[in-house]
């Protein structure tokens, strides 16, 4: 796993920033912080009907995130917004984040690709409502953390620190390849 964050690390850090980022198709890019789509579909930490933000904990793992469900094609070829926020610290001493390691979840098959099972997005959902912001495992990068936060149970938590037109290198979504002749 990679090394979380300083302001993770534990209560003398609990000052230092911790931003996170995630990517939004452009006509959502306003309400990035609502939830919605979580709410509507459900996610792999929250069932339908909970709201849940998913954000990574560096741009390059949000974007890996972003192919993994909507495919560099789309990211190519549609226009998406990369936000970056800032998570503020309950307090000076604590981050106000529940960290959780893989081996605390109870079943290691959660960090892998596919469809959530009802448990997971249960105990998903028991974390957002205990702590409103929970850290992660990457299911689609191995090395990597997610962050996910309930907009409610965290309110005024987060600051959106800046929104930039994201640009995907046209490489990660070549040409079809010549037929072999």
């Amino acid at each position: 796993m990679a090394t979380l964050p300083a302001a993770l690390l534990g209560p003398a850090a609990a000052g230092a920033p911790l931003l996170a980022w995630r990517i939004d198709a452009e006509p959502y890019a306003a309400s990035w912080d609502s939830g919605i789509g979580a709410e509507r579909f459900g996610g792999r930490w929250n069932p339908k009907g909970q709201r849940a933000v998913y954000c990574s904990l560096d741009p390059a793992t949000c974007l890996v995130e972003a192919a993994v469900h909507r495919g560099f094609e789309v990211l190519d070829t549609r226009p998406h917004v990369l936000s970056c926020l800032r998570l503020l610290p309950r307090s000076a001493t604590d981050a106000g984040v529940r960290v959780v390691l893989p081996d605390e979840l109870p079943n290691p098959a959660w960090l892998h690709g596919g469809a959530p099972s009802a448990g997971q997005q249960r105990f998903g959902a028991s974390l957002l409502a205990e702590h409103g912001v929970v850290v992660l495992p990457s299911a689609v990068s191995k090395c990597s953390w997610n962050l996910v936060f309930s907009p409610e149970a965290a309110a005024g938590r987060w600051q959106l620190l800046h929104q930039l037109r994201l640009v995907v290198d046209t490489r990660l979504s070549p040409p079809p390849a010549a037929p072999a002749g």
